[in-house]
């Protein structure tokens, strides 16, 4: 049982040396000619321009947080919430570089059709996947053998949640910061080119195409990864916190067979992803058709494989760690926990797919509607997005019973673990499973999801260079599918952030009770609506993510508005630009730059209120904090789903007329889908994602500062 934390290391480091495996497959490939090169050369220096300013703001706010935790937890703990950051800012960062230069490789592979591109993309999105999954496991893994089996700190398991509050720092900063830039230069491309000089998209007239271009890599990649980097890591700490917490276990040598166990299951469950994932990688394979359902198939094979893979694998491990143990009445109620989490995850991306792909009826409505003006395209897209809520709260609320059923199965009261009667634990701790068994294949699921801002550049090199229009035919297919299949990601991190969140808040209130009898100090914890504290708390944070939402979308439009602005000039003041006369081009960097300088800017707000408004109020009232959260949790995935199902609605209603529905490209149904999709750019791909990361930023600020609150004099 020992050697479960070395086998986790050793398939992270696996998945980094299958990551390496496909940069070099990916750069063997050819980028095509001059112009495509000098493109994604363009691509690639604006991406890390942006990158290299994003992490030297946010190396700031890192420092003085983890100065905050010396002075307030332990050195140690500081130490573990700097490895976590710098480790996401790796992720997101080796996944940009790979992603900007895929994209012209997968160009120059669609002129020979789908089944060059399709794979060319998808190892591009696969160096992501890997190494966010193997760098999230790999550090968490590290930082458990040197502060739990080495050094045997003092609250060794609180130094593991640091490092969960490291990346979830990173993740949240990269995901608004570069939400914010991707989403500003889109909509000043969209409206000024595609609405007001009806040029096509991509084309390379527009001053804004580049800065879009960069934007999908530094918020679609970058700030993707540092996202499910973080995701991963918390759904993985969150069941070993809860067991840690609750049983206030201190050291390895110190804890019980059974109690080990209930450490161990959740990095078992990630050893068997991550090889699961391995294998379901080398599935993935291109047909000759540009058919999107063919596409699907083919990009969706791998992971689907990996799933059944993980379920063999966390059926077989649930009965070794917990078939001898006299305090588990069933082992088999964990892996159903685990099963179904996973099978959850799923059906909440295939709802996300039926809302958002055109194959279905959602997204031909609103195209529909596309035919009577904006006003009745946003309408409808409003609509499809709150439907969507209703079907995943289902969903949820499912995988919550089916998860709290194994647990309850499976561990009981607890009385064999603890020697009192913990009614709940085995319910919670299933429900902590479940969510690591939604991200157990993170490495192929962000794979797929990399893949999709591969084949949107690849389609905007494609029209900048000029290429045959059958090349953007290939690429527009491949694009298409990449919004459902970044939809359905979301709808996996959404779902285990809503779960993790869960785990996480009630290892809040067992770190709370602890650190009340070490101080010695008469303390009630308790969720009661009817005591004022708790009922103030629950209205603050309901409408928390609703202020983050509205600061994060006005930011887009502020950013935007001044990208708009700038495009206007230029094919106003430069001559012959807009007629497209021969040496005539845009001035790209002044857009690049307006995007940089805007999102750092205006993702300082944002992102500082998800650190500070839970400090604030835990230092004032714990009830309060309680409070705080669960209304936070329970409207912040609301507005997530929401947010990113409508958003992805508007975008493919737009592709969908685009394809020659309704009148095509430059008809009056295409500009009201265009106005739509604009409207759903920084729903889906700033507000909505960044959701998932808000939640749990706060359940683990409050997890962290647990200690620090009860000692102060107002607790």
């Amino acid at each position: 049982m020992g050697a479960v934390p070395y086998l986790a290391l050793i398939s992270a480091l696996a998945a980094l040396g299958l990551a390496g495996f496909f940069y070099t497959d990916v750069k063997k490939a050819s980028p095509g000619n001059d112009r495509m090169v000098h493109l994604m050369t363009e691509i690639q220096g604006g991406a890390r321009a942006f990158l290299r300013q994003e992490y030297t703001w946010v190396a700031v706010f890192v420092v003085v947080l983890a100065v905050l935790i010396a002075a307030l937890i332990q050195i140690e703990a500081a130490f573990a919430y700097i490895i976590g950051a710098v480790l996401s800012a790796l992720a997101g960062y080796v996944g940009m570089t790979v992603a900007t230069m895929a994209n012209a490789r997968t160009t120059e592979a669609a002129k020979d059709g789908p089944a060059k591109a399709l794979p060319v993309a998808f190892r591009g999105g696969a160096v992501m996947g890997f190494s966010v999954a193997g760098l999230a496991l790999g550090g968490l893994m590290l930082v458990y053998i040197i502060f739990v089996l080495g050094l045997q700190v003092d609250d060794a398991f609180s130094v593991i949640t640091a490092f969960g509050l490291g990346a979830s720092s990173i993740a949240l900063f990269s995901r608004v910061g570069g939400g914010i830039f991707t989403k500003a230069a889109d909509v000043g491309a969209d409206l000024v080119g595609k609405v007001e000089a009806g040029i096509p998209e991509d084309d390379p007239r527009n001053p804004a195409t580049i800065a879009d271009n960069v934007g999908d890599n530094v918020g679609d990649v970058a700030g993707m990864g540092a996202d499910l980097f973080e995701s991963y890591a918390g759904s993985i700490i969150a069941p070993v916190a809860l067991t840690a917490f609750t049983f206030s276990l201190v050291a390895e040598n110190d804890i019980a067979d059974d109690r080990l166990a209930l450490l161990f299951f959740p990095m078992f469950i990630a050893f068997i992803g991550m090889i699961a994932s391995i294998i379901g990688s080398f599935l993935v394979r291109g047909g000759n058709s540009t058919d999107s359902q063919a596409l699907s198939r083919a990009l969706h094979m791998g992971t689907n494989v990996a799933m059944v893979l993980t379920v063999v694998g966390t059926l077989a491990g649930a009965f070794w760690l917990f078939g001898d143990g006299d305090s588990f009445e069933n082992p088999l109620g964990l892996a159903i926990a685990v099963i179904g989490g996973l099978i959850v995850g799923w059906a909440l991306g295939k709802t996300a797919e039926y809302y958002t792909s055109d194959h279905f009826g959602p997204v031909k409505q609103i195209a529909q509607q596309s035919e009577t003006g904006p006003a009745t395209t946003i309408i409808k897209g409003v609509s499809a997005g709150m439907i969507s809520v209703a079907a995943s709260v289902i969903l949820l609320a499912l995988g919550i019973g089916i998860a709290y059923w194994g647990g309850q199965w499976a561990v009981g009261d607890a009385t064999g673990l603890g020697g009192d009667s913990l009614d709940t634990f085995g319910g919670l701790y299933g429900i902590a499973v479940a969510a690591i068994g939604m991200l157990a294949t993170t490495g192929v699921v962000v794979s797929v999801d990399a893949y999709g801002p591969i084949a949107d550049n690849a389609g905007g090199i494609a029209e900048m260079a000029e290429l045959d229009p059958s090349v953007r035919e290939v690429t527009d297919a491949l694009d298409s599918l990449g919004n459902t299949t970044a939809a359905v990601a979301k709808g996996f991190a959404v779902g285990s952030a809503a779960l993790t969140a869960l785990a996480l808040f009630k290892s809040f209130e067992f770190a709370v009770k602890e650190a009340a009898r070490v101080e010695g100090k008469d303390l009630t914890f308790a969720l009661d609506v009817g005591e004022v504290e708790v009922f103030l708390g629950l209205f603050i944070g309901a409408m928390l993510p609703f202020l983050f939402a509205a600061l994060t979308m006005d930011a887009v439009g502020r950013a935007a508005n001044k990208m708009i602005e700038e495009v206007r000039r230029q094919f106003r003041e430069i001559p012959g630009l807009r007629e497209g006369e021969a040496g005539v081009n845009p001035d790209s960097a002044r857009c690049v730059a307006i995007s940089t300088q805007a999102s750092l800017r205006e993702m300082i707000v944002p992102g500082a209120l998800a650190i500070v408004v839970p400090l604030v109020i835990g230092f004032i009232s714990i009830n309060a904090l309680g409070g705080f959260l669960a209304g936070a949790l329970v409207s912040g995935f609301a507005l997530a789903i929401f947010m990113a199902n409508a958003g992805g609605a508007w975008d493919n209603a737009k592709k969908y007329i685009e394809a020659g529905n309704h009148g095509g490209k430059g008809s009056e149904p295409h500009k009201a889908a265009v106005v739509g999709d604009t409207v759903g750019d920084p729903f889906k791909d700033t507000s909505g994602p960044s959701m998932n990361i808000l939640i749990k930023v706060m359940t683990i600020v409050s997890l962290v500062f647990a200690s620090a609150f009860v000692a102060s004099p107002w607790a």
